[in-house]
């Protein structure tokens, strides 16, 4: 039996990977199951590998486990699909229902990538073609399985497996797997994305529970590193963001937000909500513009299972969010362009959260010029994307093949991520009934897992190893 790692491994996006429980070399004899398949994004030399076919043929893959629903998780299984995979993909109910969104809007965004590139020609691919279309990430959710945390699902004779909280997003959980290997048992954990810890004044704003399971058992631990290399800031936000907001607006200027649709926009629509009540920020319109950030704070309404007991608070108080005074859900494309004919201060909160695509680039295109606006990051900028380009102080960003000039404020608030850092890592791994014989980090830029690997190292003693890309690892 072996683990294979086709994707994260070097990187921070593309998670994908492969448990083959075979004997022989070639691995062709054995059950194959991919944990997660997720999308490669950032850098163009990792984007081009999403074109590539997988290293091993997705017909010969048995099942896929997805940990969560984010796209650099799930992003890839339309075009797992299109290659012929034809086995079931388990995730838990909230995953599924985020998959429900998330899946064929990504489709849709790079079938209307491919139709500009076309319509302008500014790619060097005549035609420009999507990854997939709309329609077959619609027809790969027929593949999806719905499994409850905690139940046992048997794959083959020699694989099971069970979702545990990691209290990532919504729905997130890790894989715990049970092997049976040369007449023996193995324990193999994949984290997926973890969780922040349980103290809301260290994550605030958080809008499903905090803290990933305790005391896990693992004979190998396969975990993320995206915050390896650094901390995040233990102040409150709040302050920050009602002076940002309460400068911009004297100005008679906007806030554009570039905003991760899931999760993200919940918990910034939240705090907003609470600053507003508070009398700490002016009373001004909020924009929820994303149709999907829409349908997701109606599947996060539906799994109240998984509120932390201030949400359920301010909605016991206030109603649903899709009811609140001066926040508007902008569904269709009309009600965003009349965003734009505004001349009044306004939040808008858009998708996506690294300004790669979506609703956000328009408004960024009108608002970045302006000196009076504010830009505010609230999630993670990976290398490559036009939100690293704008946050890093560029004096201009290429939008729809044009350069526009960056005269707006940028402001970054680093206390949003919903990824543990090293410290709160650490305090995870230390509930541990016993320590991994290794431990794989993935999920990470070179530095930051090579930094958690040397302080794991010091600070626990344990047996650590970066990922590498297309390595197999022996499970014995």
């Amino acid at each position: 039996m072996y683990i294979q790692f086709l994707g994260a491994a070097g990187t921070v996006t593309g998670s994908k990977h492969l448990i083959n429980t075979s004997t022989h070399p070639t691995g062709r004899d054995g059950f194959q199951v991919l944990i997660d398949c997720g999308l490669f994004q950032g850098p163009k030399e990792w984007r081009l590998r999403n074109w590539q076919d997988t290293p091993v043929p997705a017909r010969q893959i048995d099942a896929v486990i997805l940990t969560h629903a984010h796209l650099d998780h799930s992003g890839w299984i339309p075009r797992l699909v299109k290659e012929g995979f034809t086995g079931p993909i388990y995730a838990t109910p909230p995953t599924v229902d985020l998959c429900a969104i998330l899946l064929p809007d990504s489709g849709h965004l790079q079938e209307e990538e491919a139709e500009f590139h076309n319509k302008h020609k500014t790619s060097k691919h005549k035609p420009a073609l999507p990854l997939y279309t709309m329609e077959q990430a619609q027809q790969s959710l027929e593949r999806l399985r719905t499994v409850d945390f905690g139940e046992i699902k048997q794959l083959c004779p020699e694989l099971s497996f069970r979702f545990v909280p990691s209290a990532h997003i919504l729905g997130a959980g890790m894989v715990e797997i049970t092997a049976k290997v040369n007449g023996g048992t193995r324990q193999l954990l994949f984290t997926g994305d973890i969780g922040r810890v349980r103290d809301s004044t260290v994550a605030p704003g958080k809008v499903v529970y905090s803290g990933p399971q305790e005391g896990e058992c693992a004979d190998l631990l396969v975990m993320e590193s995206t915050y390896g290399d650094r901390q995040h800031p233990h102040t409150d936000p709040r302050p920050d963001l009602a002076k940002l907001v309460t400068d911009t607006v004297k100005r008679g200027g906007s806030v554009v937000v570039p905003c991760f649709a899931v999760e993200r926009t919940q918990k910034f629509l939240f705090m907003l909500k609470e600053l507003m009540e508070a009398g700490q920020i002016p009373r001004v319109p909020v924009h929820a513009d994303s149709p999907m950030a829409i349908k997701a704070v109606e599947v996060f309404l539906k799994h109240t299972e998984e509120f932390t007991g201030e949400t359920k608070r301010m909605i016991a108080q206030y109603g649903s969010p899709l009811t609140w005074q001066e926040f508007y859900f902008d569904s269709s494309v009309e009600e965003s362009k009349k965003i734009n004919e505004s001349r009044f201060p306004t939040i808008i909160v858009s998708s996506s959260g690294m300004a790669n695509g979506g609703r956000v680039l328009h408004h960024l295109i009108q608002r970045l010029p302006d000196p009076r606006n504010l830009v505010l990051f609230i999630g993670f900028q990976a290398e490559g994307t036009r939100g690293f380009t704008i946050k890093s102080g560029a004096p201009t960003v290429k939008i729809f093949g044009q350069q526009v000039p960056v005269r707006a404020q940028v402001a970054a608030l680093e206390q949003f991520s919903d990824h543990a850092d090293t410290p709160e890592l650490l305090e995870w791994l230390r509930t541990f009934k016993k320590q991994p014989q290794t431990t794989f980090l993935v999920h990470g830029d070179p530095d930051a897992s090579a930094q958690l690997r040397e302080t794991m190292d010091k600070e626990l003693k344990w047996n650590v190893q970066v990922a590498q890309w297309l390595r197999k690892v022996t499970v014995s």
